[in-house]
């Protein structure tokens, strides 16, 4: 008897779990089609890693970094999580694109101008003689303009928003009020400033950043061409004495992308949580992320070290960007040479520039 209890108590088990199994059943109400049944999200928590080479302090990893992760995880509810690599400890600077391809990084945020010649067009932004106010506004340029032109270059990762760093100008140990002060001069240069600076008689110095202060004490170079945020944030208050305003010579884009299978991975939802998110914080945070930092550095300089800042004259400024005009025209060139229009692509920044300036 027991048995014969056991047997037929499985067989009941069985049968009601074949009912519980299975495709959602849909309930029929009389007459009526049966209503679409949807499981609910179970809630999963989706992980990324982020790599950048910015030390822990700096506002692009507390502010930008770690202000964006906690938008992203409030407006999720808690279903995305990001952890941040800074310092270059996950990948380093000139890697970290290349890695996010690779998905060695879910996600990476560094300079384009890193990897030179690997994103053509849109080395446009970086180009002397377009003269950007703020870094708000050369950020705002830089993000219509990407998604106006749409470049072939981005398509193999999913990019989240640019920034960029505004306006560089140039700190020095010996005041440059012109062109002839320039004449000769060592500078610390990065990126496409390293083909700006001849051509307005000074000598380039390549290097990084946190080799550059080192250089000015001990007098390797006599100056460099960056964002004033670098007077306070790296110490260059402390080894230079003049500052001249040169909006017309430098600008550094950055990236903000995803490895597009992680990015294929999120449910819709949370794709467009990303989108919502992204959207406000570039506007509220990211554009204008240097501009603070500038503006903050500028006055410790002048109170704290008494750097005394020099501004050309109009008829300064336009013998400046004549100079280095030619490096639009070698754009211009390469762009159609490579079978796209070179002109228009100038034309469609220069015109954002003036309309955000």
């Amino acid at each position: 008897m027991k048995r014969v209890l056991f047997f037929v108590s499985l067989a009941a088990l069985l049968i009601l779990a074949a009912g519980c199994g299975g495709e959602p059943v849909e309930e029929v109400v009389d007459g009526e089609e049966p209503a679409e049944v949807i499981e609910e999200d179970n809630g999963e928590v989706f992980e990324f890693n982020l790599a950048h080479f910015f030390p822990a302090g700096h506002p692009a990893e507390t502010d930008l970094v770690q202000g964006w992760a906690a938008a992203l995880s409030e407006a999720s509810g808690g279903r995305i999580e990001i952890t941040s690599y800074h310092s270059g400890t996950l990948i380093g600077a000139d890697d970290i694109y290349g890695g996010v391809v690779a998905g060695t990084a879910d996600i990476g945020l560094s300079a384009f101008f890193y990897t030179r010649g690997r994103f053509p067009v849109l080395e446009v932004f970086e180009l002397p003689g377009i003269v950007y106010d703020s870094s708000y506004a050369a950020s705002k340029v830089a993000w219509e303009g990407i998604r106006e032109l749409n470049p072939e270059e981005i398509q193999d990762t999913e990019l989240m928003f640019v920034l960029a760093t505004g306006p560089g100008d140039l700190f020095t140990t010996k005041p440059v009020r012109n062109l002839e002060d320039l004449q000769g001069m060592k500078i610390r240069a990065a990126g496409l400033s390293a083909e700006t600076l001849p051509l307005l008689g000074a000598t380039p110095e390549a290097m990084p950043q946190d080799e550059a202060y080192e250089a000015l004490q001990r007098g390797l170079v006599e100056g460099n061409l960056a964002p004033v945020e670098v007077l306070q944030g790296w110490g260059h208050g402390e080894v230079t004495d003049y500052l001249t305003r040169t909006p017309f010579l430098y600008n550094a884009l950055f990236f903000v992308t995803m490895n597009q299978d992680k990015w294929a991975s999120l449910p819709e939802d949370l794709q467009q949580v990303f989108l919502e998110v992204n959207g406000q914080f570039h506007e509220e945070v990211a554009a204008g992320l240097w501009d603070e930092q500038n503006e903050r550095a500028l006055e410790w300089a002048v109170e704290e070290t008494g750097q005394e800042v020099f501004t050309l004259t109009d008829e300064e400024t336009e013998l400046w960007i004549e100079r280095v005009l030619p490096l639009q025209e070698d754009f211009i060139e390469r762009m159609n040479e490579l079978g796209l229009p070179g002109e228009e692509i100038v034309q469609t920044v220069t015109d954002l520039a003036e309309q955000y300036r």
